[in-house]
C-alpha cells in the first residue's frame, strides 16, 4: 500500500488528517478525513466517456451516515440503513453545489461522489468536513476538476467567530453558516442567523475563507505527493464551427428582440422555440436529424448570450424591469376557512398558498438520526407540483429540491416562531407552490409569515425574502446584480443568492455560484441591494396584515398549559399511565407532560372549554397541596363512630370529627352525613409529622348567639411511661 497522509492544524489546535491509499483503492479517488474520533470516507468514480447526446455535467453526490459509526442500531423493522434522511440530502446538496461549477464546461462524463460517515463522536459535526473530503477525493484522482475547494461551518458564539464548532458550542450561536470556497473565490453559502447585519454576515464569510485557503493548500500538496496533478484527457463534444456561425447569424438578433419584448413566461418560451424551429427549416431535411443535437447546443448558447448582453448593455430584463425593480405583489390571508391559518403570496408569476396547522406535543416531528435525537416543535414543508410550471407530468414523491427549498424557508422563519414555554403548540407550515417563475422559496417565506400571523401565532417579527441574481462578463469586467430574479434569469445567470430577514437583520441565506467564484465587492453589493428589496416586499405584505391576530380562530383546538412540581408528575401519570389515560378518556382531552428540571409542564389539548376545565380540575386536584384555612368541597368516603373521612382532593382525605359536624350535639354521624354525600369543609390543621388533616363543617356555619368557643389545648407528645429498673432475667437451666 502506498499510503499518503496530510495534516491540517486548525486555529484551536484540533488536527484534521487526510489519508489516501488505504481504503477503497479501486475507486478513481478515495480519502479518509479524520477529526478526533470522527472519520469520513469519500470516494469518486467517473465514467470513461460521456453518454451520447449529453451536454451537461451529470454529477451525483451522496452523503450517508452509518449508525454503527456511533454504536447505534438503526430504527424500523428491517434494522438497517434505508433511504437518505432529509439531513443527509441537505449535506449532499451542500457538497454538490460547491463542486458542480468547477468541472470543465465541455466535460460530460458521469461522476459519482460518495461521502460516508464511518466513525463518529458525539461532539464533532461531520457535515462540516464532507466538502473537504469530497474535494480531496477528486484531488487524488485523474478526473478533470477546477478545484480544490473546501467547506467549513462558521459560527459566532458570544460575539466570537469560530470554525467548525461542536454540537454544544453551536447551541449558543447567532450565526450558523456553511461556506464553500476555492483559494480565490466564494462558491457557496448557506445558513441561518439571528437578525444580523449585512456587514456581520460578510465578515463571517471572510473569516471562513481564510480557513478554507489553508485546507485547499493541503489538498494541493496531497495531489502533488500522490502524483495526480496531470488530469485525464477527454473529448466529449463534436463541433461544427460553420454550423455554429450559421446559428449565430440567423438567431442572435431575433433572440435579442424576443428577450427585449417583455413577453410573459410561456409566450416568451414559445417565441424562442419558434426561432429555433425556423432555423432548422433552413437546414436540408436529410441533415436535420444528424445536426439536431448540435443545433440545440449552439442555439441555447446564443439565446443565453442575447439575454445576458441585453441586461448588461441596456439594464433591461426579460420582463421589462430594471435591475432593482421588484415584480408586482398581491397578498391575501384567511383564504381557507377550514385551516388554522392561511395566506396567498403572489409576486409576478410566482405564487405560494401556505397553511398553518397547530397541534400538541405528540404532533412534533421526531428526529432519530445517527448523531441527532430530538423533537422539532416547528416544521415547514414545501411542495412543488408540476402544474406550477405548466408541465404535463405526474407528481411523484418529495424530491431533493423540495427538501432543500423547504429547509431554507424553515431556517428563515425559525428565529421568529415562538417555541417552548412561549408557545404550547406544535406548528406546521405547508407551502404549496401554485405558480413558479423564480424565487418560489422566497415566496414560501413571505406566505408563511402571513399565514402564521393569520393563525394568531405570536411571531416575534415578520420575515420577507428575496432572490438576487448576477449577470457578468469576464472579458469586460461588467456585471449587473438583479433583484427578484425570474426562473430564466436564474438558469441563464451566474448566481442565485437568496436572503431573508426582518426589518432588523438577516435570518437566513443561500447562495449558489455558477461561475468560478464571486468577488467580495459583488457579494457586498448584492447584499445591500437585497436589503432594499426585502424592505419593499415587507411593505407590500404589511398592507394585508401587519401583526398576528389577537386570538386563534374558533376552529383551533385550545391548549391550557400549567406547571407542577416535578414530584407530582408520577401521580398525574399513575401506574402504567392509568390516571392520565382515565382523565383523557372521561374528559375527551389530550394531555402531554414534559419534565423540565424541577418542574413538569402539562398541556391540556381539547375541542371545548368544558372538557378542558374538567381535565384541569382533575389534575389540579392531584397536584394541589392542601392549605390550612382553605375551604374544600369534599366527598364522604367512610363513616366511623367518632366521625367521617372526607376526600377533599383526589387521594387526599381528612377526618371530620363528630364534634365538628355542627354546633349542636350530634349523637350519630349518620344523622348528618352518609357515605357518598358531598360536603363543604374547612381545613383546620395538618399534623406536621403524620400529615393527617383535621376538618370542620361547623366552622363554615354561623355560630349561635352567645356562643363561646372552647379553647383547644395544643396537642403535645405524651411522655414515655417509666419502665422501672428492669434487670435481665436469669437464663433457664
Amino acid at each position: 500500500m502506498n499510503i499518503v497522509k496530510k495534516t491540517i492544524t486548525m486555529g484551536d489546535g484540533r488536527v484534521i488528517e487526510i489519508e489516501t491509499g488505504k481504503l477503497a483503492k479501486q475507486a478513481d479517488g478515495s480519502v479518509v478525513v479524520k477529526v478526533g474520533d470522527t472519520m469520513l470516507l469519500a470516494t469518486v468514480c467517473c465514467a470513461k466517456d460521456a453518454k451520447e447526446d449529453v451536454d451537461f455535467m451529470p454529477l451525483s453526490v451522496e452523503y450517508k451516515e452509518k449508525y454503527a459509526a456511533a454504536g447505534r442500531y438503526p430504527g424500523g423493522f428491517l434494522k438497517r440503513e434505508g433511504r437518505a434522511s432529509d439531513s443527509e440530502i441537505l449535506v449532499a446538496r451542500l457538497v454538490d453545489r460547491a463542486l458542480r461549477p468547477l468541472f470543465p464546461e465541455d466535460f460530460h462524463a458521469e461522476v459519482f461522489v460518495n461521502v460516508i460517515l464511518i466513525s463518529a463522536d458525539k461532539q464533532t459535526m461531520p457535515d462540516a468536513y464532507a466538502g473537504l473530503a469530497a474535494s480531496a477525493a477528486l484531488a487524488v484522482s485523474d478526473i478533470p476538476f477546477g478545484g480544490p475547494i473546501s467547506e467549513v461551518r462558521v459560527a459566532r458564539v458570544n460575539g466570537k467567530l469560530m470554525i467548525n464548532p461542536t454540537f454544544e458550542e453551536l447551541k449558543g450561536a447567532d450565526i450558523d453558516m456553511m461556506v464553500a470556497a476555492s483559494m480565490d473565490n466564494i462558491m457557496m453559502v448557506e445558513g441561518e442567523m439571528n437578525e444580523v447585519s449585512e456587514k456581520e454576515m460578510l465578515d463571517a464569510i471572510k473569516f471562513a475563507h481564510e480557513e478554507i485557503k489553508i485546507q485547499c493548500r493541503a489538498q494541493m500538496e496531497l495531489m502533488e505527493e500522490v502524483g495526480k496533478v496531470q488530469k485525464r484527457e477527454y473529448c466529449h463534444e463534436e463541433n461544427d464551427e460553420e454550423l455554429r456561425a450559421q446559428v449565430r447569424e440567423f438567431c442572435y438578433d431575433k433572440c435579442y428582440a424576443v428577450a427585449k419584448s417583455g413577453l410573459a413566461k410561456h409566450e416568451r418560451e414559445d417565441a424562442f422555440a419558434a426561432i429555433k424551429e425556423e432555423f432548422i427549416e433552413t437546414i436540408p431535411e436529410e441533415e436535420r436529424e444528424e445536426k439536431a443535437f448540435m443545433i440545440g447546443r449552439y442555439y441555447g448558447a446564443i439565446e443565453k448570450e442575447a439575454m445576458r448582453r441585453m441586461i448588461i448593455d441596456e439594464g433591461v430584463r426579460l420582463d421589462g424591469r430594471t435591475t432593482t425593480q421588484i415584480r408586482p405583489i398581491w397578498c391575501e390571508v384567511n383564504y381557507l376557512p377550514g385551516a388554522h391559518g392561511s395566506a396567498i403570496f403572489t409576486r409576478g408569476e410566482t405564487q405560494s398558498l401556505s397553511t398553518v396547522t397547530l397541534g400538541t406535543k405528540m404532533d412534533m416531528k421526531e428526529m432519530d438520526e445517527v448523531l441527532v435525537q430530538e423533537t422539532q416543535q416547528f416544521v415547514l414543508h414545501y411542495n412543488f407540483p408540476p402544474f406550477s410550471t405548466g408541465e404535463a407530468k405526474p407528481q411523484r414523491g418529495v424530491g431533493r429540491r423540495e427538501i432543500g427549498h423547504g429547509n431554507l424557508a424553515w431556517r428563515a422563519l425559525k428565529p421568529v416562531v415562538p417555541i417552548g414555554e412561549e408557545n404550547p403548540y406544535a406548528v406546521r407550515v405547508v407551502s404549496d407552490i401554485l405558480e413558479s417563475n423564480g424565487s418560489s422559496s422566497m415566496a414560501t417565506v413571505c406566505a408563511g409569515t402571513l399565514a402564521l400571523m393569520d393563525c394568531g401565532v405570536k411571531i416575534k417579527k415578520p420575515v420577507s425574502g428575496i432572490a438576487m441574481g448576477l449577470i457578468s462578463d469576464e472579458k469586460t469586467g461588467q456585471f449587473a446584480v438583479l433583484s427578484d430574479i425570474l426562473g430564466d434569469e436564474d438558469h441563464l445567470g451566474d448566481m442565485d443568492f437568496k436572503v431573508t430577514g426582518t426589518k432588523d437583520g438577516i435570518t437566513a441565506t443561500q447562495m449558489d455560484i455558477k461561475v468560478d467564484g464571486l468577488p467580495y465587492e459583488v457579494l457586498e453589493r448584492a447584499l445591500n441591494q437585497a436589503k432594499e428589496g426585502r424592505a419593499h416586499i415587507m411593505g407590500e405584505m404589511m398592507k394585508t396584515i401587519s401583526e398576528p391576530r389577537e386570538d386563534y380562530k374558533p376552529n383551533v383546538p385550545r391548549i391550557i398549559q400549567i406547571t407542577i412540581p416535578a414530584e407530582f408528575i408520577g401521580a398525574v401519570i399513575g401506574t402504567g399511565g392509568k390516571v392520565i389515560q382515565e382523565i383523557q378518556k372521561t374528559t375527551g382531552t389530550t394531555i402531554t407532560i414534559t419534565e423540565a428540571g424541577d418542574k413538569g409542564l402539562i398541556d391540556i389539548f381539547g375541542e371545548n372549554k368544558e372538557s378542558m376545565d374538567a381535565a384541569l380540575a382533575r389534575i389540579k386536584g392531584i397536584t394541589t397541596v392542601p392549605e390550612v384555612g382553605e375551604t374544600y368541597h369534599g366527598k364522604v368516603v367512610s363513616i366511623l363512630e367518632f366521625g367521617a373521612f372526607v376526600e377533599i382532593l383526589p387521594g387526599k382525605e381528612g377526618l371530620l370529627h363528630i364534634s365538628e359536624l355542627d354546633y349542636k350535639k350530634v349523637e350519630k354521624v349518620e344523622d348528618v352525613l352518609n357515605i357518598g354525600d358531598e360536603v363543604d369543609v374547612k381545613l383546620l390543621e395538618i399534623d406536621s409529622k403524620s400529615g393527617k388533616m383535621r376538618l370542620s363543617r361547623r366552622a363554615l356555619m354561623p355560630a349561635p348567639e352567645g356562643w363561646v368557643e372552647r379553647e383547644r389545648k395544643p396537642r403535645t407528645d405524651r411522655p414515655e411511661k417509666p419502665r422501672g429498673d428492669r434487670r435481665p432475667r436469669p437464663e433457664k437451666k
